[in-house]
């Protein structure tokens, strides 16, 4: 969409010292300290915001959806964005909002491919996406990291010191965003090969060895090493492996008319989603054809969502792309702030992750459909395993914990900076260490709130209130 000469004519320029007062203005009517908040007082049923999440889910994988969750402190804190969305809401605010990931825990950040066929590093999962208070992607972040530490066996001074570390990574990042022009912060972004090179001196050869690790299988995977792992030849056709309840091909869910019926309407939903391509984009994708679905559980939060996989074949059998389709529901964010309009969910989470990341997916768009009942569905359509991998959290060290914590918060900054006013947002957060401070407060005490409401769960499936299964 085009902006008209009367559209930029309405746009805003306040000067940087305008910026920077509006910053200090925030920080007097919230002080930093009363960033460390907790309101715990009249909190909802934990479970019960669950529950209501399940309703529009798949029913068969709502139990796995519970037993992922159930199975540490730390998986139940991946599938609670929603419960803490509920607690952000209540606390202190700054008002200095910026496009959020809405998700920002440590499993949702990683390595990606970029257009160039480069690995960055940066947030890697958007179904939350939406503009917000800056802190509540950070206090997300920090207490993922007490939580993980936790479950680690970490003790309260490095539990501390990791989540110092990296709100004043986010703080100091933050600054010196504040200070480039434009287009340096919007070009911001990690490459892990470099990071490693630099952090040399401060990892083991063991830790260095496992990083290469990850580096080397993040290189590896792409649609063509998907193929490999995820398909075979039956009766000369290539097929999807059927690994129930992971990945259940298309065929094993519907037969007959349904099936046919599905497949003519998933081709007619993907011509549609190519529309959202850019117009070269778009010619390359015009190269493939679909060959088969299956649905695939993914994450720990969206099990019970509606995704599939999308085989589609080019010049020959070797020539595959395969695609993720997501179904986007409204963030849980939503609820609680203001929200931008957009025609779908789907649309919402491409556009939160083209402002976010440095560089995104060359397929990445959106779609709209109905299902076999009639009901409309959001989607969103990226690549799938398109150079990806992310860290092992429950193997980490407290010094690999300190390092990776660092980045993520790094990577958080260079994305706020790009969607928010970071010349406000520095000012806020100024040059001492008293928001270092009250972000560890804040995550010990929301660890410590965690550990109630995975209990919480707990006891709901030992009561049979919900069903869980541990599934794979």
């Amino acid at each position: 969409m085009s902006t008209s000469s009367a559209d930029r004519a309405s746009v805003a320029h306040p000067s940087r010292a305008e910026r920077t007062q509006r910053g200090m203005d925030a920080r007097g009517a919230t002080p930093v300290a009363a960033l460390a908040e907790h309101v715990a007082a009249d909190r909802g049923d934990p479970v019960d915001l669950l529950e209501r999440q399940a309703a529009d889910r798949v029913p068969d994988l709502v139990p796995l959806r519970y037993g992922r969750m159930a199975a540490t402190a730390f998986t139940f804190y991946r599938g609670a964005a929603a419960i803490m969305a509920d607690d952000l809401s209540r606390a202190p605010t700054t008002g200095l909002r910026t496009q959020l990931c809405g998700d920002a825990h440590l499993s949702n950040f990683g390595i990606f491919a970029t257009p160039e066929r480069k690995l960055a590093f940066g947030v890697n999962d958007f179904d939350e996406t939406h503009p917000g208070p800056f802190e509540w992607d950070v206090k997300r972040l920090v207490a993922s990291l007490a939580v993980a530490a936790n479950e680690n066996g970490f003790s309260a001074k490095k539990r501390r010191k990791i989540t110092r570390a990296c709100a004043a990574e986010y703080r100091e990042t933050m600054t010196r965003q504040a200070l480039l022009g434009n287009l340096a912060v919007w070009y911001s972004h990690i490459e892990p090969t470099a990071e490693l090179t630099e952090l040399r001196d401060e990892l083991d050869s063991a830790e260095k060895k496992r990083a290469r690790t990850v580096l080397e299988k993040a290189r590896r995977r792409d649609s063509v090493q998907a193929l490999s792992k995820l398909t075979t030849v039956v009766d000369g056709k290539r097929r999807i492996i059927s690994t129930p309840p992971l990945i259940v091909p298309i065929e094993e869910l519907y037969e007959g008319e349904d099936l046919a019926s599905l497949y003519r309407d998933t081709q007619r939903r993907l011509d549609t989603y190519a529309q959202t391509l850019q117009k070269d984009r778009r010619l390359l994708y015009d190269q493939f054809h679909l060959v088969q679905i299956a649905r695939k559980v993914v994450g720990v939060g969206s099990v019970g969502t509606r995704t599939w996989i999308v085989l589609m074949l080019g010049a020959d059998d070797s020539d595959p792309l395969f695609l993720q389709v997501k179904e986007a529901k409204p963030s849980v964010l939503s609820a609680y702030v203001e929200s931008p309009s957009f025609a779908t969910e789907g649309e919402r989470v491409v556009y939160g992750q083209r402002l976010m990341q440095a560089a995104s997916d060359i397929f990445l768009g959106w779609e709209r459909g109905p299902d076999l009942e009639g009901v409309e569905h959001d989607f969103y359509v990226r690549q799938l395993r398109d150079g990806k991998g992310s860290a092992l959290i429950e193997s980490q060290t407290p010094t690999v914990m300190t390092l990776y914590g660092r980045m993520c918060a790094r990577a958080l900054a260079y994305a706020h900076a790009r969607a928010g006013d970071r010349i406000a947002i520095a000012s806020y957060l100024g040059e001492d260490d008293e928001f270092d401070h009250a972000m560890a407060e804040f995550a010990d005490t929301y660890a410590e709130q965690n550990t109630r409401d995975h209990a919480a769960l707990l006891d709901a499936i030992d009561r049979r209130r919900v069903a869980a299964t541990t599934g794979t």
